[in-house]
């Protein structure tokens, strides 16, 4: 089941999150936040983004969300999406279902492309996000350094609205239909 993160879900996404820091490439952090700055940075995005988890059987087995891609106004219609599934769940769609939850949400709100910035080695994540209809639109060589080494960093985007949602900012998530929520 798809739901909007509370917070008493941080503390098992930071568990999800955590050997994605210390384990890959797929993170550009190089410690593990602490529970305090991840509960403060999902606090903050809450409010004004999605944050979605996937549960099953009262485990979070995943979790997503949008978040803006730019700091600047006319940025707005840009966000950029982060999606991180439990090790043990990979494979399951949990991912996929995440993602297009997201998208919806984009969409519906006036949002006209989604970003994911993607480590060059991390073959798995591009070609999820290609499935997911993304498609790969620059390439920083050498952009990061991380586990011993340089990675490029990918930049894909993906298009859910046309140019014509510039006709007014994207609505705030508190003008997301309820209907929406209940059928994630």
């Amino acid at each position: 089941m798809l739901r909007r993160a509370t917070f008493r879900d941080y503390p098992a996404m930071l568990q999800i999150y955590a050997p994605y820091v210390e384990q890959t490439t797929v993170s550009a952090e190089y410690f593990v936040p602490s529970p305090a700055t991840f509960s403060a940075r999902m606090e903050a995005l809450k409010n004004k983004s999605p944050v979605l988890v996937c549960e099953e059987g009262g485990e979070i087995l995943g979790y997503a969300y949008l978040a803006p891609a730019f700091e600047r106004r006319a940025f707005s219609w840009d966000c950029d999406l982060s999606v991180y599934v439990r090790r043990d769940a990979r494979g399951r769609g949990i991912g996929t279902k995440l993602e297009g939850a997201c998208a919806r949400i984009a969409r519906e709100l006036g949002y006209r492309r989604i970003y994911a910035l993607v480590t060059g080695g991390n073959g798995a994540s591009i070609e999820f996000h290609k499935r997911m209809g993304y498609r790969i639109t620059a390439e920083f060589p050498e952009a990061l350094f991380k586990q011993g080494r340089w990675m490029s960093l990918i930049w894909l985007e993906k298009e859910v609205n046309a140019p014509e949602c510039a006709a007014s900012f994207p609505r705030p998530l508190s003008a997301l239909p309820a209907h929406l929520w209940e059928e994630l």
